[in-house]
């Protein structure tokens, strides 16, 4: 079933990342390029862990837990959808110690970031799972939990922004409210 998870499904608020899972297994990925708001809207493919590092690198996407899903997320991407990237696991000698090569890349993106050593060293305890021997266990189980690390942070940043408009609302009673732009956590 095709799967799409983004970061923001309501009104007209802008979402930082749009992920979509096809049927066949494959995945596509975009992100919103963060500099050039709040003048353009633009979405940037991102089709392998070069794209999802670079995005990272140039601060095209900013904030700790969106550099974090964006390096998941990439990876998941590549995985799936970079027929290279595909025959190079194929050939691999050791699959797991090519997607740990692959894991370490992106944390060069952002040496200082923890969420995204966080999540690396999360991913890593999933793929060390002793039970998965084939690459499409290997590749399934990534991509099952980078959705589930979105799921995750888009729940906890939604969350953010409930209790936040919460105590913002109920320090500003005027009647036409108050207008927030936010791109940083609440905006992954």
């Amino acid at each position: 079933p095709n799967q799409s998870i983004m970061a923001s499904s309501t009104g007209d608020n802008l979402r930082s990342l749009i992920f979509k899972l096809e049927g066949n297994g494959t995945a596509s990925f975009s992100v919103l390029d963060q500099l050039l708001l709040p003048h353009e809207t633009k979405y940037v493919p991102v089709e392998n862990v070069e794209d999802a590092w670079d995005a990272i690198r140039s601060m095209r996407i900013r904030g700790a837990p969106l550099i974090a899903i964006v390096a998941v997320l990439g990876l998941s991407v590549d995985l799936t959808s970079n027929e290279k990237t595909k025959k190079e696991l194929e050939d691999a000698p050791d699959a797991k110690e090519y997607i740990y090569e692959k894991m370490a890349y992106l944390q060069t993106s952002r040496p200082t970031a923890v969420n995204l050593f966080n999540a690396m060293e999360e991913l890593k305890a999933i793929v060390q799972n002793d039970a998965l021997v084939t690459n499409p266990q290997i590749v399934d189980a990534i991509v099952t939990h980078a959705q589930f690390m979105l799921q995750r942070d888009v729940s906890d940043n939604q969350a953010i922004g409930t209790h936040g408009a919460d105590d913002l609302l109920s320090r500003h009673t005027a009647e036409e409210g108050v207008r927030l732009v936010t791109i940083c956590n609440t905006g992954s």
